[in-house]
């Protein structure tokens, strides 16, 4: 019998025994130095995510500095807190597809700078779409897409 796939609502709950918080070391240090670093579980994520309302941004800097003040850790993990963006970004859109309307509105979070996040569900063109919808303008430089004046608009995140 084949596996059944797991749904991205069953991907945002497992918490892997996170949250956790551990020493930087080894390759770590090189980049961020020393302390402790913030290893989120998928719902924290989606829960500073949720909390940014309409007309609002933030971006993943953002989140992982609000989890590193909540944990008491030098820095939050800026890998996990990316991987686990996408993975709210994602159950959103599956519970949208589902009928569900309070969904996590994964298009208010950013990348550095305010860049969009091209794997987010829509990708640029249907975040832009939202965005603009809330009273953001959106620019492109290159081949990327930033919401303008992004920082005018972050949300503080408790």
């Amino acid at each position: 019998m084949p596996k059944m796939k797991t749904s991205w609502q069953e991907k945002l709950q497992d918490n892997k025994g996170c949250p956790k918080v551990v020493s930087i070391d080894g390759k770590m240090s090189k980049r961020w130095g020393t302390g402790t670093v913030v290893i989120p579980a998928p719902i924290e994520v989606d829960a500073y995510m949720r909390q940014v309302p309409k007309g609002k941004l933030t971006t993943i800097n953002e989140i992982r500095q609000a989890l590193a003040i909540s944990h008491k850790a030098t820095i939050g993990c800026p890998i996990t807190t990316g991987i686990f963006a996408w993975i709210a970004a994602n159950a959103a859109e599956e519970q949208k597809q589902q009928g569900r309307k309070d969904t996590t509105p994964y298009w208010r979070t950013l990348k550095t700078k305010g860049l969009i996040n091209e794997k987010y569900p829509g990708g640029t063109q249907g975040q832009t779409i939202l965005l603009e919808q809330e009273g953001h303008a959106v620019i492109k430089k290159g081949k990327n897409f930033f919401v303008k004046d992004y920082e005018k608009a972050l949300a503080k995140l408790r």
